[in-house]
């Protein structure tokens, strides 16, 4: 079966492989071989493509295909079926295929974990048989905490299948390689060795989401032209198998284009091409159901970070949250106060309208009805309003929501990139424990901002002084280490704050790191004066430290940060002094000095504001990076090409300069995102994109300094 057949190409491939005699090939065309599609158009198209191939090897004799079924592969476990009454013959299809007894199952699973925009209205179908056998197995056995990757529908994919095989079969799939070493799937993995006695797995790499430079190239092509790696698995179940759980892997390599590793796959041909090369690497899982980049078991013996887990013992940070995630960027941020401003209220002026439209329709609805009729009923129009889940579950809660002046805050976006944000529990998707960080615009606080645990790419940390985004610091999620925590004080207010939820008046500030995290670290250095800054800036240098991050880096991938202590307090101070000096860089980029060593050229005439306009800075000609190209009129040459060995999240701190300081207008909504609006309007500096390349230059400079001064990692054993 081919349960995801698409156009028939699985199929069609199989029947022209030569693999089944001319002999054979009507009874298995006619009783063995069966595919589903829940496209109309595309089974269509397959049923034609499949029939034709069959005709064209026997001799154009014709017959129909009736292997195939037109129906959702995923619903058919589920208590009903999705095609109605009308497509009668179809069904019987299907209640004949339910009842075979499936062995081989291959195919190009659909690779979703959900809508984007609730303006699509187009949310997953719910699985509940199928995802409640998930939850049991895959989701029960995972050490995430954020488990939704879990049904992302290639793994929906892979539970059905394994399900439908019964105890002995096979499974051949191309899909999302993902599961190989994303943390979440840890206990996708522990199953998939305890339930198949063989999984042969070749990595065709070109995952490039979330890497840049070197770490993209190595990745090569990508066989589909799409952002994350695919993989091909061939999973066999054998009961009388005398080795249970044997995991063998081949990575097709690195800096390949897709032409070459299609040919490369083509000469290989098999799993006994493979084999008779010696290209196979033997797996066998560490404890935490890892198969690749195992991570390194000492680094538990640390004090960790943080933990969400209520029994996770001695930690540094008493609380941490992810960045903001508003899942409407266009109109949650902009460079403008005054556009944002504008955009929010128009906004919330259609949610309010589409309120009073709804009551009008339907003055006697319940809420029950409102909740059936409310993703149907709303206006879609992305140019005037961005749906998500919350948002629609308070339409259909009839919830009102009012623009508040003060929730319009300064945030740091991605690194090195200041803008305002509208800062409001109902116009964000999630605000995590932010609140507690940053409560208000006056807040004091300071923010370590480390790479979540997606495994996409390498650890990185800066740090701010503002709210940072869910993906300031990493595209799979932000960790945000505080050096403050406020908490309300118990007065009450008669203004409840609409971002907080609170009625109790302002806040008070107390210190995130535990009096148990900062003795720990006393302890080691007994008659030395320690403070809890001291610590917070040590544990900022040594997340720093390219001697750490290459010994934990496979580590740092699926767990947050540990701690370790050094072996002296010369060492600590060391590795405090120059966290303290990075911080104070990366916090205060906008006023950093201004690289002098490299020559701009300004052009003919007066330099007006105007000259500093920026569109989009580009880099020489074949991506000289010695050279940038700010405006039609401005030239910065003699760039030093070690300023880029500056990396935070994923791309080089000046690319992501030349990226983020630009005019960009949003496709979907149309809003257009003026970085010099944030040059003239806040900084009432118009030269301030141009100047800040030039500061940046000077971080990236003095922060490989520092950090390739940074001591050696001689750890406290105990």
């Amino acid at each position: 079966m081919d349960p995801f057949t698409g156009t028939g190409t699985f199929i069609t491939r199989l029947l022209q492989s030569g693999l089944i005699t001319k002999e054979q090939l009507l009874h298995k065309y006619q009783q063995e071989l069966h595919a589903n599609e829940i496209v109309l158009l595309a089974y269509y198209i397959a049923s034609i493509n499949i029939e034709a191939t069959f005709s064209g090897l026997m001799d154009d004799v014709y017959e129909p295909f009736e292997g195939i079924c037109l129906t959702d592969t995923f619903r058919l476990n589920e208590t009903h079926d999705l095609i109605g009454s009308t497509l009668e013959d179809n069904n019987k299809r299907i209640r004949k295929q339910r009842k075979l007894d499936i062995r081989v199952i291959m195919g190009n699973p659909p690779y979703s974990v959900g809508q984007t925009s609730g303006n699509d209205n187009n949310q997953n179908v719910s699985y509940p048989a199928l995802d409640s056998r998930i939850a049991r197995t895959y989701a029960e056995r995972s050490s995430a905490i954020n488990k939704r990757a879990l049904y992302d529908s290639y793994i929906r994919a892979i539970r059905w299948a394994s399900d439908r095989i019964g105890n002995c079969g096979v499974i051949g799939f191309v899909t999302n390689a993902g599961f190989l070493d994303a943390n979440t799937a840890n206990g996708l993995r522990q199953c998939l060795t305890e339930e198949f006695s063989s999984i042969h797995v070749v990595h065709l790499r070109g995952g490039v989401r979330g890497k840049s430079g070197d770490l993209a190239k190595r990745e090569g092509g990508n066989i589909f032209d799409i952002m994350v790696a695919p993989a091909i698995s061939i999973m066999v179940k054998n009961p009388d198998a005398k080795e249970q759980g044997r995991i063998l892997f081949h990575d097709i390599g690195d800096y390949l284009t897709c032409e070459q590793k299609l040919k490369r796959i083509q000469e290989l041909a098999s799993l006994n091409g493979l084999t008779d090369a010696g290209l196979w690497q033997t797996i066998t899982p560490d404890e935490h159901g890892d198969w690749l980049r195992q991570r390194d078991d000492s680094f538990g013996k640390f004090i960790a970070i943080g933990s969400k887990e209520k029994d996770a013992g001695l930690v540094l940070f008493d609380l941490f949250s992810r960045g903001v995630a508003t899942a409407r960027d266009a109109w949650c941020y902009n460079s403008s106060h005054q556009v944002l401003t504008e955009n929010m209220l128009s906004m919330i002026d259609v949610y309010n309208s589409e309120r009073q439209r709804f009551r009008s329709e339907y003055p006697d609805a319940s809420s029950k009805e409102r909740s059936e009729k409310s993703g149907n009923f709303v206006d879609n129009d992305s140019c005037k309003i961005s749906w998500n889940r919350s948002l629609l579950q308070d339409f259909a809660r009839d919830k009102p929501s009012s623009f508040q002046p003060e929730h319009v805050v300064q945030s740091v976006y991605r690194p090195f990139f200041h803008q305002w944000m509208y800062f409001d529990r109902q116009m964000n998707d999630m605000i995590y424990q932010m609140p507690r960080l940053f409560p208000d615009a006056k807040a004091d606080n300071l923010a370590i901002v480390t790479s979540g645990t997606g495994g996409r790419s390498a650890f990185t940390c800066t740090m701010t002084n503002h709210i940072p985004s869910l993906h300031m610091a990493d595209i799979d999620g932000s960790q945000c280490f505080p050096l403050f925590v406020y908490h309300e004080n118990t007065t009450t207010s008669d203004h409840p704050d609409l971002l907080t939820g609170s009625s109790q008046s302002g806040p008070t500030k107390q210190d995130a790191i535990t009096d148990e995290g900062l003795k720990h670290f006393q302890d080691a250095y007994p008659g030395q004066t320690i403070s809890k800054q001291d610590l917070f800036y040590y544990v900022y240098g040594l997340l720093h430290s390219p001697e750490y991050r290459e010994r934990y880096a496979d580590t740092l991938r699926k767990e947050l940060p540990r701690i370790p202590r050094m072996k002296t307090y010369e060492a600590f101070k060391a590795f405090s002094d120059a966290g303290r000096r990075l911080g104070e860089m990366h916090v205060n980029f906008d006023s950093q000095p201004i690289y002098e060593g490299v020559k701009v050229d300004y052009g003919k005439g007066p330099l007006t504001p105007e000259v500093f306009r920026v569109k989009k800075m580009k880099y020489g000609k074949s991506k000289d990076k010695s050279i940038l190209h700010y405006n039609d009129r401005i030239t910065v040459t003699g760039i030093p090409l070690e300023a880029y060995d500056y990396v935070v999240n994923g791309k080089s701190a000046l690319d992501w300069v030349v990226e983020r300081q630009c005019v960009k207008t949003d496709k979907a909504s149309g809003i257009v995102n003026d970085a010099n609006d944030w040059a003239i309007e806040t900084m009432d500096n118009p030269r301030y994109p141009l100047e800040l390349f030039l500061r940046v230059i000077t971080i990236s400079l003095e922060t490989m300094k520092i950090v390739n001064g940074l001591p050696a990692l001689d750890i406290l054993e105990s």
